[in-house]
């Protein structure tokens, strides 16, 4: 009787394998098929994610192709000069810091660029407010030793064989446009400072540089920085400027350089507006030589902003060393805090 049972019990559980084998099987493929669907379902969020911690995180692959955000943190114009510039400096920048080499570059341009705190940029790029102020100071010297050379004063053939037509037809010899422009400093806690920086045309406390730019439109010349009191003249006067010139040399200047007679001793020639003092109005000439020396004038308006955006707003804060500041905004754009106490009005700011 005991066998009996045994085989009819043995008999029913092969009986009940056979019959639920291909259920067990379905369930499992569709297990596994419902497993796959839901690994490709997360492996689509984790590259969404990984996208917008790319947007959200500032890294050479946030910016690569993208013109628009190049522009709107560095102020170059597109995501190839940031490379070039990135490639240029690379190998100087700091190897053992917090920060990579791209991110070190980019925190010096946007602090240039947009005139963030440095606590903004502790937060932005999860490091301490000390450390930004050391990058940006290094990052800063590199740019300004590595990109000083970019500023050169070229030859008059070289500038004569690729002279604009505008300026061919009216001003063919000319060899630069000049202009002066100031940037804003905070208010110097030393009253001579505070003085001989204090501009009575912007109302505040300046720093003032001489900047020339040649008929083709590229920057050829800047100053050493200057108290905002100081004068056009006597920056250009007192600068390296007037050393470059040669003979049959044509410079073309606003009203508030008068200097004929410097750049005479160099037997070189001042076209500036002309001026109305003395008289009822300008003769006829005198308006058309006016007219053309604005039309061309542009040129130089434009490199430092009036109208557009100008150079002294586009890299509006002047941190730590002025001189190294200024000739690295302005290498980056060739490309395409308190300033020292001054103990003298005609001594340049360094």
């Amino acid at each position: 009787m005991d066998i009996y049972i045994f085989v009819v019990i043995t008999y029913l559980a092969v009986l009940f394998e056979v019959l639920t084998q291909p259920q067990l099987e379905k369930s499992q493929k569709e297990m596994e098929a419902e497993c796959n669907d839901k690994v490709a379902d997360l492996k689509c969020k984790i590259i969404e994610l990984e996208g917008k911690v790319d947007e959200l995180t500032l890294n050479e692959r946030a910016f690569k192709e993208n013109n628009e955000k190049v522009l709107y943190y560095t102020g170059l114009s597109k995501w190839s000069v940031l490379k070039v510039l990135f490639d240029y400096v690379e190998p100087f920048l700091k190897k053992n810091s917090v920060l990579n080499s791209f991110q070190q570059l980019l925190l010096c341009l946007m602090k240039l660029r947009l005139g963030l705190s440095g606590q903004d940029l502790a937060y932005r790029f999860r490091i301490h407010k000390s450390t930004v102020s050391r990058v940006f100071v290094f990052t800063l010297n590199i740019l300004y030793v590595r990109l000083k050379r970019l500023i050169i004063w070229p030859d008059r053939d070289s500038l004569l064989e690729t002279m604009p037509m505008v300026f061919r037809k009216h001003f063919p010899k000319c060899v630069v446009i000049i202009d002066c422009f100031e940037i804003f400093l905070e208010r110097p806690t030393n009253l001579l400072a505070r003085a001989q920086t204090y501009s009575a045309y912007k109302h505040h406390n300046t720093v003032k540089y001489l900047i020339g730019v040649t008929p083709q439109g590229t920057v050829s010349f800047i100053s050493e920085g200057w108290g905002g009191r100081t004068s056009d003249k006597h920056i250009t006067e007192h600068s390296s400027f007037l050393s470059n010139l040669v003979p049959g040399d044509t410079i073309l200047a606003d009203r508030g350089f008068d200097i004929s007679d410097s750049v005479g001793s160099y037997c070189s020639t001042l076209k500036i507006p002309a001026f109305t003092k003395g008289k009822s109005q300008l003769h006829g000439i005198e308006v058309e030589q006016t007219r053309r020396i604005a039309n061309v004038r542009i040129h130089v308006e434009r490199v430092i902003g009036c109208p557009g955006p100008a150079l002294n707003e586009k890299y509006s804060p002047l941190i730590y060393r002025t001189f190294q500041l200024i000739h690295a905004c302005t290498h980056s754009r060739t490309f395409c805090s308190c300033v020292n106490p001054v103990t003298s009005v005609t001594r340049p700011l360094l």
